[in-house]
Protein backbone atom coordinates (compact mmCIF):
# COMPACT_ATOMS: atom_id res chain seq x y z
CA UNK A 1 0.00 0.00 0.00
CA UNK A 2 2.99 2.54 0.48
CA UNK A 3 4.63 1.31 -2.15
CA UNK A 4 1.58 2.08 -4.36
CA UNK A 5 1.31 5.48 -2.88
CA UNK A 6 4.92 6.62 -3.62
CA UNK A 7 4.76 5.20 -6.66
CA UNK A 8 1.48 7.34 -7.65
CA UNK A 9 3.23 10.65 -5.62
CA UNK A 10 6.79 9.68 -7.53
CA UNK A 11 4.27 9.96 -10.64
CA UNK A 12 2.33 12.97 -10.07
CA UNK A 13 5.71 14.97 -9.23
CA UNK A 14 7.11 13.39 -12.88
CA UNK A 15 4.07 14.79 -14.48
CA UNK A 16 4.37 18.19 -12.50
CA UNK A 17 7.85 18.55 -13.67
CA UNK A 18 7.38 17.68 -17.08
CA UNK A 19 4.29 20.17 -17.23
CA UNK A 20 6.41 22.88 -15.98
CA UNK A 21 9.78 22.26 -18.78
CA UNK A 22 7.10 22.20 -21.39
CA UNK A 23 5.59 25.41 -20.01
CA UNK A 24 9.00 26.93 -19.92
CA UNK A 25 9.97 25.98 -23.32
CA UNK A 26 6.37 26.94 -25.03
CA UNK A 27 7.37 30.60 -23.13
CA UNK A 28 10.74 30.38 -24.86
CA UNK A 29 9.38 29.64 -28.29
CA UNK A 30 7.02 32.33 -27.91
CA UNK A 31 9.52 34.75 -26.98
CA UNK A 32 11.58 34.19 -29.75
CA UNK A 33 8.80 34.60 -31.98
CA UNK A 34 6.90 36.88 -30.89
CA UNK A 35 10.74 39.19 -31.21
CA UNK A 36 10.67 38.12 -34.44
CA UNK A 37 14.20 36.23 -34.08
CA UNK A 38 15.38 36.04 -37.90
CA UNK A 39 14.29 39.53 -38.48
CA UNK A 40 16.41 40.61 -35.13
CA UNK A 41 19.02 38.47 -35.74
CA UNK A 42 19.59 40.20 -39.37
CA UNK A 43 19.38 43.72 -37.35
CA UNK A 44 22.27 42.33 -35.41
CA UNK A 45 24.34 41.18 -37.99
CA UNK A 46 24.25 44.58 -39.64
CA UNK A 47 24.83 46.35 -36.20
CA UNK A 48 27.99 43.73 -35.99
CA UNK A 49 29.11 44.59 -39.04
CA UNK A 50 28.85 48.51 -38.50
CA UNK A 51 31.12 48.29 -35.59
CA UNK A 52 33.47 46.00 -37.26
CA UNK A 53 33.60 49.08 -40.26
CA UNK A 54 34.14 51.70 -36.95
CA UNK A 55 36.52 50.18 -34.33
CA UNK A 56 40.22 50.09 -34.81
CA UNK A 57 40.76 47.05 -31.78
CA UNK A 58 37.32 45.14 -31.49
CA UNK A 59 36.42 44.76 -27.76
CA UNK A 60 34.74 41.91 -26.75
CA UNK A 61 32.45 43.35 -23.74
CA UNK A 62 30.92 46.21 -26.24
CA UNK A 63 30.38 43.12 -29.06
CA UNK A 64 28.60 41.98 -26.38
CA UNK A 65 26.63 45.20 -25.29
CA UNK A 66 25.81 45.93 -29.00
CA UNK A 67 23.95 41.93 -28.95
CA UNK A 68 22.12 42.07 -26.18
CA UNK A 69 21.21 45.73 -27.11
CA UNK A 70 20.43 45.54 -30.17
CA UNK A 71 18.28 42.53 -30.07
CA UNK A 72 16.19 44.12 -27.43
CA UNK A 73 15.39 47.36 -28.90
CA UNK A 74 14.46 45.46 -32.16
CA UNK A 75 13.00 42.88 -29.92
CA UNK A 76 10.68 45.10 -28.20
CA UNK A 77 9.79 47.42 -31.23
CA UNK A 78 8.03 44.12 -32.88
CA UNK A 79 6.58 43.30 -29.56
CA UNK A 80 4.98 47.01 -29.54
CA UNK A 81 4.00 46.31 -32.76
CA UNK A 82 2.08 43.28 -32.19
CA UNK A 83 0.54 44.55 -29.34
CA UNK A 84 -0.90 47.76 -31.13
CA UNK A 85 -1.78 45.40 -34.28
CA UNK A 86 -3.38 42.42 -32.41
CA UNK A 87 -6.74 42.63 -33.77
CA UNK A 88 -5.35 43.12 -37.42
CA UNK A 89 -3.00 40.46 -37.44
CA UNK A 90 -5.57 38.10 -36.39
CA UNK A 91 -7.63 38.65 -40.04
CA UNK A 92 -4.42 37.72 -42.31
CA UNK A 93 -3.14 34.37 -42.74
CA UNK A 94 0.70 35.53 -42.11
CA UNK A 95 -0.18 36.33 -38.78
CA UNK A 96 -2.81 34.48 -36.96
CA UNK A 97 -0.83 32.08 -35.62
CA UNK A 98 1.49 35.08 -33.22
CA UNK A 99 0.77 34.47 -30.30
CA UNK A 100 -0.95 37.34 -29.05
CA UNK A 101 -3.74 36.82 -31.72
CA UNK A 102 -3.28 32.84 -31.40
CA UNK A 103 -4.01 33.32 -27.56
CA UNK A 104 -0.62 31.54 -26.94
CA UNK A 105 0.09 34.88 -24.70
CA UNK A 106 -1.53 37.71 -23.27
CA UNK A 107 -1.53 41.22 -23.89
CA UNK A 108 -0.34 41.86 -20.48
CA UNK A 109 2.23 39.29 -20.64
CA UNK A 110 3.90 41.04 -23.99
CA UNK A 111 3.26 44.21 -22.40
CA UNK A 112 5.56 43.11 -19.39
CA UNK A 113 8.40 41.64 -22.23
CA UNK A 114 8.59 44.70 -24.60
CA UNK A 115 9.09 47.29 -21.52
CA UNK A 116 11.84 44.57 -19.90
CA UNK A 117 13.38 44.47 -23.19
CA UNK A 118 13.20 48.13 -24.24
CA UNK A 119 14.84 48.81 -20.44
CA UNK A 120 17.71 45.82 -21.21
CA UNK A 121 18.35 47.62 -24.62
CA UNK A 122 18.59 51.44 -23.31
CA UNK A 123 20.77 50.53 -20.44
CA UNK A 124 23.17 48.27 -22.65
CA UNK A 125 23.37 50.72 -25.57
CA UNK A 126 23.87 53.69 -22.82
CA UNK A 127 27.24 51.59 -21.28
CA UNK A 128 28.43 51.31 -24.54
CA UNK A 129 28.16 54.99 -25.12
CA UNK A 130 24.95 58.23 -24.80
CA UNK A 131 25.04 58.57 -28.60
CA UNK A 132 24.10 54.97 -29.38
CA UNK A 133 21.39 54.96 -26.81
CA UNK A 134 19.98 57.60 -28.36
CA UNK A 135 19.34 56.59 -31.76
CA UNK A 136 18.41 52.84 -29.97
CA UNK A 137 15.70 54.79 -28.44
CA UNK A 138 14.65 57.20 -31.86
CA UNK A 139 14.23 53.45 -33.14
CA UNK A 140 11.98 52.26 -30.69
CA UNK A 141 9.89 55.82 -31.16
CA UNK A 142 9.58 55.79 -34.59
CA UNK A 143 9.17 52.22 -35.12
CA UNK A 144 5.93 52.12 -32.89
CA UNK A 145 4.73 55.64 -32.90
CA UNK A 146 5.01 56.72 -35.93
CA UNK A 147 5.25 53.65 -38.40
CA UNK A 148 2.90 51.11 -36.73
CA UNK A 149 0.17 53.64 -37.13
CA UNK A 150 0.47 54.41 -40.66
CA UNK A 151 0.57 51.66 -42.23
CA UNK A 152 -3.23 51.68 -42.32
CA UNK A 153 -3.53 55.35 -43.46
CA UNK A 154 -1.06 55.81 -46.02
CA UNK A 155 1.35 53.97 -48.30
CA UNK A 156 3.95 56.47 -46.50
CA UNK A 157 4.52 54.43 -43.83
CA UNK A 158 7.00 52.75 -45.61
CA UNK A 159 9.32 56.56 -46.31
CA UNK A 160 8.39 56.88 -42.53
CA UNK A 161 9.65 52.99 -41.46
CA UNK A 162 12.68 53.20 -43.52
CA UNK A 163 14.21 55.59 -41.09
CA UNK A 164 14.17 52.80 -38.17
CA UNK A 165 15.16 50.33 -40.18
CA UNK A 166 18.03 51.84 -41.79
CA UNK A 167 19.37 53.03 -38.09
CA UNK A 168 21.41 49.34 -37.48
CA UNK A 169 24.10 49.54 -39.76
CA UNK A 170 25.35 52.82 -38.71
CA UNK A 171 24.51 52.00 -34.91
CA UNK A 172 26.99 49.44 -34.97
CA UNK A 173 29.52 52.38 -36.18
CA UNK A 174 28.28 54.78 -33.91
CA UNK A 175 28.56 52.35 -30.92
CA UNK A 176 32.38 51.36 -32.01
CA UNK A 177 33.19 55.54 -32.36
CA UNK A 178 31.23 57.41 -30.23
CA UNK A 179 30.51 59.73 -32.70
CA UNK A 180 28.15 60.54 -35.92
CA UNK A 181 29.68 61.65 -39.13
CA UNK A 182 29.72 61.09 -42.69
CA UNK A 183 30.80 57.09 -42.57
CA UNK A 184 27.56 56.28 -40.59
CA UNK A 185 25.47 58.71 -42.70
CA UNK A 186 26.57 56.88 -45.67
CA UNK A 187 26.02 53.39 -44.37
CA UNK A 188 22.56 54.78 -43.06
CA UNK A 189 21.93 56.44 -46.48
CA UNK A 190 22.15 52.89 -47.97
CA UNK A 191 20.80 50.64 -45.66
CA UNK A 192 17.51 53.92 -46.26
CA UNK A 193 17.16 53.58 -50.23
CA UNK A 194 17.91 49.50 -49.81
CA UNK A 195 14.83 49.79 -47.28
CA UNK A 196 12.21 50.75 -50.33
CA UNK A 197 13.02 47.87 -53.03
CA UNK A 198 13.00 44.77 -50.25
CA UNK A 199 9.30 46.23 -48.43
CA UNK A 200 7.80 46.83 -51.59
CA UNK A 201 8.32 43.18 -52.78
CA UNK A 202 7.54 41.56 -49.38
CA UNK A 203 4.16 43.54 -50.07
CA UNK A 204 3.55 42.93 -53.64
CA UNK A 205 3.42 39.30 -52.79
CA UNK A 206 1.53 39.74 -50.02
CA UNK A 207 -0.83 42.19 -51.07
CA UNK A 208 -4.04 40.13 -50.72
CA UNK A 209 -3.05 39.45 -47.14
CA UNK A 210 -2.04 42.73 -46.05
CA UNK A 211 -5.37 43.95 -47.95
CA UNK A 212 -7.29 42.24 -45.65
CA UNK A 213 -5.62 44.26 -42.80
CA UNK A 214 -6.42 47.44 -44.71
CA UNK A 215 -2.77 47.72 -44.89
CA UNK A 216 -1.05 50.62 -47.45
CA UNK A 217 2.45 49.64 -48.18
CA UNK A 218 2.80 49.70 -52.03
CA UNK A 219 3.62 53.41 -53.47
CA UNK A 220 0.39 53.38 -55.55
CA UNK A 221 -1.80 51.05 -53.50
CA UNK A 222 -1.53 48.72 -56.51
CA UNK A 223 0.43 46.36 -58.06
CA UNK A 224 1.18 48.03 -61.27
CA UNK A 225 3.43 49.36 -63.34
CA UNK A 226 4.03 52.37 -61.44
CA UNK A 227 5.14 50.67 -58.42
CA UNK A 228 7.69 48.09 -60.07
CA UNK A 229 9.07 51.52 -62.02
CA UNK A 230 9.96 53.14 -58.11
CA UNK A 231 11.28 49.19 -57.15
CA UNK A 232 13.48 49.54 -59.72
CA UNK A 233 14.70 53.31 -59.13
CA UNK A 234 15.38 52.72 -55.55
CA UNK A 235 17.16 49.25 -56.37
CA UNK A 236 19.60 51.36 -58.64
CA UNK A 237 19.84 54.70 -56.28
CA UNK A 238 20.54 51.46 -53.23
CA UNK A 239 23.72 49.88 -55.56
CA UNK A 240 24.95 53.25 -56.49
CA UNK A 241 25.11 54.70 -52.86
CA UNK A 242 26.60 51.22 -51.79
CA UNK A 243 29.67 52.11 -54.46
CA UNK A 244 30.07 55.77 -52.94
CA UNK A 245 32.67 55.23 -49.96
CA UNK A 246 35.02 53.70 -53.80
CA UNK A 247 35.78 57.37 -54.36
CA UNK A 248 37.13 58.49 -51.38
CA UNK A 249 35.16 61.19 -49.94
CA UNK A 250 32.94 59.13 -46.98
CA UNK A 251 36.06 60.04 -44.43
CA UNK A 252 37.39 56.82 -42.85
CA UNK A 253 35.08 54.79 -44.56
CA UNK A 254 36.90 53.53 -47.66
CA UNK A 255 36.32 50.86 -50.31
CA UNK A 256 39.08 49.42 -52.61
CA UNK A 257 38.38 49.43 -55.98
CA UNK A 258 38.40 45.85 -56.05
CA UNK A 259 35.47 45.57 -53.76
CA UNK A 260 33.64 48.42 -55.44
CA UNK A 261 33.51 46.20 -58.77
CA UNK A 262 32.25 43.47 -56.63
CA UNK A 263 29.74 45.14 -54.93
CA UNK A 264 28.75 46.47 -58.98
CA UNK A 265 28.60 43.25 -59.94
CA UNK A 266 26.16 42.13 -57.21
CA UNK A 267 24.02 45.41 -57.44
CA UNK A 268 23.82 44.32 -61.27
CA UNK A 269 22.42 41.13 -60.21
CA UNK A 270 20.14 43.24 -57.56
CA UNK A 271 18.84 45.69 -60.39
CA UNK A 272 18.33 42.83 -62.92
CA UNK A 273 15.74 40.99 -60.18
CA UNK A 274 13.89 44.62 -60.14
CA UNK A 275 13.73 44.79 -63.94
CA UNK A 276 11.93 41.70 -63.71
CA UNK A 277 9.32 42.50 -61.24
CA UNK A 278 8.54 45.81 -63.54
CA UNK A 279 8.76 43.28 -66.29
CA UNK A 280 6.65 40.15 -65.03
CA UNK A 281 4.70 41.58 -62.35
CA UNK A 282 3.94 38.39 -60.98
CA UNK A 283 4.28 37.19 -57.32
CA UNK A 284 7.07 35.17 -57.98
CA UNK A 285 9.13 37.69 -59.51
CA UNK A 286 8.61 40.04 -56.06
CA UNK A 287 9.57 36.90 -53.77
CA UNK A 288 12.64 36.56 -55.98
CA UNK A 289 13.50 39.94 -55.88
CA UNK A 290 13.01 39.74 -51.99
CA UNK A 291 15.20 37.14 -51.89
CA UNK A 292 17.96 38.82 -53.89
CA UNK A 293 17.43 41.79 -51.83
CA UNK A 294 18.13 40.37 -48.58
CA UNK A 295 21.54 38.64 -50.04
CA UNK A 296 22.60 41.89 -51.81
CA UNK A 297 22.61 43.62 -48.42
CA UNK A 298 24.03 40.69 -46.69
CA UNK A 299 26.85 40.24 -49.27
CA UNK A 300 27.58 44.11 -49.30
CA UNK A 301 28.12 44.14 -45.53
CA UNK A 302 30.55 41.22 -45.98
CA UNK A 303 32.52 43.28 -48.62
CA UNK A 304 32.92 45.99 -46.78
CA UNK A 305 33.56 44.50 -43.94
CA UNK A 306 36.56 42.25 -45.57
CA UNK A 307 37.99 44.89 -47.23
CA UNK A 308 39.22 46.78 -44.46
CA UNK A 309 40.77 43.78 -42.16
CA UNK A 310 42.05 42.47 -45.87
CA UNK A 311 43.69 45.76 -47.60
Amino acid sequence: MIGALYLQNQKIQDLSSINIHLKKRLFFNNFLEITKVRLSASVLFSSIAGYLLGTEIVHITEVLLLCVGGYSMVGASNVYNQIIEKDLDALMSRTKNRPIPSGRMSVNTALAIAVSLTIIGIVSLYIINPITAMFGSVCIFMYVSLYTPLKTKTPLSVFVGAFPGAIPFMLGWVAATGDFGIEPGTLFMIQFFWQFPHFWAIAWFLFEDYEKAGFFMLPTGQRDKSTALQAVLYTLWTVLASLIPVFGVTGTLYLTPLSGVLIGLIGLVFLYFSICLFRFKTNKAAKQFMLVSVSYITVLQIIYVADKFIR
